[in-house]
């Protein structure tokens, strides 16, 4: 949580979130930045950061490491002063102590006064966040109960689990009702059940018309998550996806085929990209699911022996590699 004097404003409304991209303008955004740029000493940590993310949804921020994305998110924060560029939170200039107010943030890693307990630490972020007594008194075991925690509001911090102590930071980071939520890595030594807590709690968020910005290793909660998500290299984005076209258009082909000439795998780009064939096996990436039965013909009927044909859809773990490359770790 960002130490603010104001308490958060009125959520975005449903028909604000259900409109299309194309119909929004500036006052939609949440996020923007352009060409946002740090610099520590002779390393470029952020090259040049253009983003933007529309109010009320989740968006989720992928890069390997050393990506840049810390730097962003502090930059975001008003924790780091950017070297060069220009962002804007809420439609204000990063840094602004009434726009903090309005936001949430769970880092990845956090050192909370460990003999507090966790009513006591809710109580001193919601302080901090100038949210008034009266409404903190209702609001901390709303907080704890949403987060599982309420048998434990009396027991002290150092005595709590690391599943439990990211709970409560959690419940720390929603105590003031932001209008932007920051989460770098959320579920950080949460088991599964941990998982589907923190992905109901976001959704419920966006419901709020919160908008939430992810940070996560774990694509496969990323993928169930987020309305978009942008892939970052060296401090750039390098792609922005809609999730809804990316589940319903992205699909792998594998196939074990003999008899295929050069000619016949030029032929294929029609229907599909990144095509490489090493032996007998075969693999494309689809443009569109339906294309698979059209591109079985077209084998068979330019002579190509089928002993195989597997369609899958690719995950974004496999974007992700396609992108970055296999080389580059989370």
């Amino acid at each position: 949580m960002i130490p603010a004097r104001s308490s958060a404003g009125d959520a975005a409304s449903t028909a604000e979130r259900e409109l299309p991209i194309e119909r929004r303008h500036a006052e939609d955004l949440a996020i923007s930045t352009d060409r946002l740029r740090k610099v520590f000493g002779d390393k470029i940590a952020v090259r040049g950061l253009t983003l933007q993310v529309r109010r009320g949804e989740v968006f989720g921020f992928l890069g390997p490491n050393g990506a840049g994305k810390s730097t962003s998110l502090k930059m975001l924060l008003g924790l780091v002063k950017p070297t060069s560029g220009s962002a804007q939170l809420l439609n204000r200039p990063i840094g602004e102590t009434a726009t903090r107010a309005k936001v949430g943030f769970l880092p990845e890693h956090f050192r909370f006064y460990d003999w507090l307990t966790a009513a006591e630490l809710l109580r001193l972020h919601g302080q901090l966040c100038g949210v008034p007594r009266d409404i903190l008194r209702r609001r901390i075991p709303e907080m704890l109960d949403t987060v599982g925690l309420t048998p434990h509001r009396g027991k002290q911090l150092r005595h709590f689990s690391k599943g439990m102590l990211q709970r409560i930071g959690l419940a720390q980071a929603l105590i003031n009702q932001p209008e932007v939520l920051f989460l770098d890595e959320p579920t950080s030594g949460l088991d599964p059940v941990g998982r589907r807590l923190v992905r109901d709690i976001i959704r419920g968020q966006r419901q709020r018309g919160t908008t939430v910005f992810l940070n996560s290793h774990l694509l496969s909660e990323v993928e169930v998550t987020c309305d978009r998500v942008a892939f970052i290299r060296a401090g750039e984005v390098i792609e922005v996806r809609e999730m809804s076209s990316f589940n319903q258009e992205r699909t792998q082909l594998l196939s074990r085929v003999t008899n295929v000439s050069r000619d016949v795998l030029d032929g294929l780009n029609t229907w599909a990209t990144h095509i490489a064939i090493e032996g007998e096996q075969l693999s494309m990436n689809l443009r569109s699911a339906d294309f698979a039965p059209r591109v079985l013909r077209y084998l068979v009927e330019h002579g190509a022996e089928v002993f195989e044909f597997t369609p899958r859809r690719l995950s974004l773990e496999d974007r992700f590699m396609e992108i970055l490359g296999a080389d580059q770790g989370l």
